[in-house]
C-alpha cells in the first residue's frame, strides 16, 4: 500500500502486466482496511478470485462488528458480553433491526406487536398435518415461513418504516409459534395456543412443553438460559445464511422470502447444524467410554475430527463459547443436575488447549461446542437445535434485509473464472 498508515481516501497500487491502477482504500469504524475493487474490471478487464469469499468484503454494514483475531463480537457497537449479561432477546432484536436500544415506550410497543401477531391462521394449523412425522423441522420451518406470506400479503409491499416494524414483529413472533408446532407435530402431540400474557421466551417454552390439559411450569433459570442462547445467535456478520438473505433481498424479494432462504442455508451441517455433530460426538464418547486422550491423538493424526473446535473467522476463543460454557455450568449446578457430556466437553477443551497442535492452529472452542449442552439443559431435543439457531438468528437476518432495502442496494451478481472447455462445435446425436 502506498501509505504506511492507511486511511479513507488513500489508495493501493496494483500492477497488472504493464498496467498500473490505483484502488481506493475504505476504512471502517474499527480501522478495518478494505481495497475497493468495484471498478477493477471496468478499468483493467480483470476480476479478483477469492473462493469462499474469505478475503472479500461484500458490503459496508452498520450492524455487527467481528474481530476474529481478538475474539471480539459487538452488536451495533455494544459488546456481546454486556448484552448477554443485561439484555433480553426482544431488546437485542430491536437493537439489531432499528440501530439503537429501545426506550421503555418503544420496547412496550414492540412487545405488544409480538403478542398481537403470535398466533398463526387456523388454516396454517391444518397445514402441519400434511407433513409426515419424520419430516425435519427445518424443512417445515422454511416452507411455513413462505406460507406465512400467503396469509400476510401486505408484507409483499412495505412502503414505510411502520410497515417494516410490523412485518419484523410478525416474523419474529410467528417463527416461534411455527417452530414449536413443527416439533409437536413430529411427536403427534396436539398444538396449543400462544399466551399473550407471557414474554417471548416464556411463550416459546409454553408452546413447546404445555398441553391442552397441562400447563408447564417455566423455571426462571431455564427462561434466562433460552434468552441467552437466542441473544448469542442473533447475528454474526456476513456468515453463510446472512449472506444468503442479503443476496435474495438484493433481488427485491420480500422479508419473509429472504429469511426463508436463510433457513435453508442455515440447515447445512457446516453452519447451523454444527452443534448437532458436537452432541453426537460427545454422546458417542460417553456411551462407548472412549478415552478422551485417545480421541485427541486420533484427531491429531487426522483419523477423526473434533467437532466444535476452530472457526472460519475466530483465531482466539469464540466469546460466545465462553458465555455458554459458564452459563451451562451454572444452570446445571443450580438445579443439582449432572450432565456427563459437559464433563467430557470440559475435559476435551482442557486437553486440546494445552496441546500445541490445537493452539498453533487456532483451534479453540466455538459457539457450537457448548450451545448444544445448554439446549439439552433447557430440554430442547437434538433435532430442534438448528431450528433454535434460526429463531435466534431471525433479528440479524431482518436487520440485514432492512439494510439492503434502505441502501437501495444493486442486485448481487458475483463473477467467475471460467475453467470449462474452450469453444467447440455442436455434434449431432447420430454422430456422437
Amino acid at each position: 500500500m502506498s501509505d504506511p498508515t492507511p486511511h479513507e481516501g488513500s489508495n493501493a497500487d496494483l500492477s497488472l502486466g504493464e498496467q498500473s491502477v490505483k484502488l481506493p482504500l475504505v476504512v471502517g469504524t474499527e480501522d478495518e482496511v478494505a481495497v475497493d475493487i468495484s471498478e477493477l474490471r471496468n478499468t483493467t478487464g480483470a476480476i479478483t478470485l477469492d473462493e469462499g469469499y474469505r478475503n472479500t468484503g461484500s458490503v459496508k454494514s452498520d450492524i455487527t462488528f467481528l474481530n476474529g483475531e481478538e475474539g471480539i463480537l459487538r452488536y451495533r457497537g455494544i459488546p456481546i458480553e454486556q448484552l448477554a449479561e443485561n439484555s433480553s432477546f426482544v431488546e437485542t432484536a430491536m437493537l439489531l433491526i432499528f440501530g439503537e436500544l429501545p426506550t421503555a415506550d418503544q420496547y412496550a410497543s414492540f412487545r405488544k406487536l409480538l403478542s398481537e401477531h403470535e398466533a398463526i391462521h387456523e388454516a396454517m394449523r391444518n397445514s402441519f398435518l400434511g407433513y409426515p412425522p419424520s419430516g425435519h423441522p427445518m424443512a417445515i420451518l422454511s416452507s411455513m415461513i413462505n406460507t406465512l406470506s400467503c396469509y400476510n400479503t401486505d408484507v409483499l409491499e412495505m412502503d414505510d418504516e411502520q410497515h417494516v416494524e410490523n412485518a419484523a414483529a410478525r416474523l419474529i413472533s410467528k417463527i416461534r409459534t411455527v417452530s414449536a408446532y413443527a416439533y409437536r407435530t413430529s411427536l403427534g402431540q396436539p398444538l396449543v395456543y400462544p399466551d399473550p400474557e407471557l414474554s417471548y421466551c416464556r411463550n416459546f417454552l409454553h408452546l413447546m412443553f404445555s398441553s391442552p390439559t397441562h400447563r408447564c411450569e417455566i423455571d426462571p433459570d431455564i427462561h434466562k438460559a433460552l434468552s441467552l442462547f437466542l441473544i448469542l445467535h442473533a447475528d454474526h456478520e456476513q456468515n453463510c445464511s446472512t449472506s444468503t438473505v442479503r443476496m435474495v433481498a438484493s433481488a427485491g424479494a420480500n422479508m419473509f422470502a429472504s429469511c426463508a432462504a436463510g433457513v435453508c442455508a442455515l440447515w447445512g451441517p457446516l453452519h447451523g447444524g454444527a452443534n448437532v455433530a458436537v452432541m453426537e460426538q460427545l454422546q458417542r464418547i460417553h456411551h462407548t467410554q472412549m478415552n478422551v486422550n485417545d480421541l485427541i491423538e486420533r484427531v491429531k493424526k487426522k483419523e477423526e475430527k473434533l467437532f466444535g473446535f476452530g472457526h472460519g473467522v475466530y483465531r482466539k476463543y469464540d466469546p460466545r463459547a465462553t458465555i455458554l460454557r459458564t452459563h451451562a455450568t451454572k444452570v446445571l449446578e443450580k438445579h443439582g443436575r449432572h450432565d456427563p457430556l459437559l464433563d467430557i466437553a470440559k475435559r476435551l477443551e482442557e486437553i486440546a488447549l494445552s496441546d500445541d497442535y490445537f493452539v498453533s492452529r487456532h483451534l479453540y472452542p466455538n459457539v457450537d461446542f457448548y450451545s448444544g449442552i445448554l439446549l439439552r439443559a433447557i430440554g430442547i431435543p437434538t433435532n430442534m437445535y438448528t431450528v433454535m439457531f434460526a429463531i435466534g438468528r431471525m433479528p440479524g437476518w431482518i436487520a440485514n434485509w432492512k439494510e439492503v432495502r434502505d441502501t437501495n442496494s444493486r442486485i448481487y451478481r458475483p463473477r467467475q473464472v471460467y475453467t470449462g472447455p474452450p469453444v467447440r462445435d455442436y455434434v449431432k446425436l447420430e454422430s456422437r
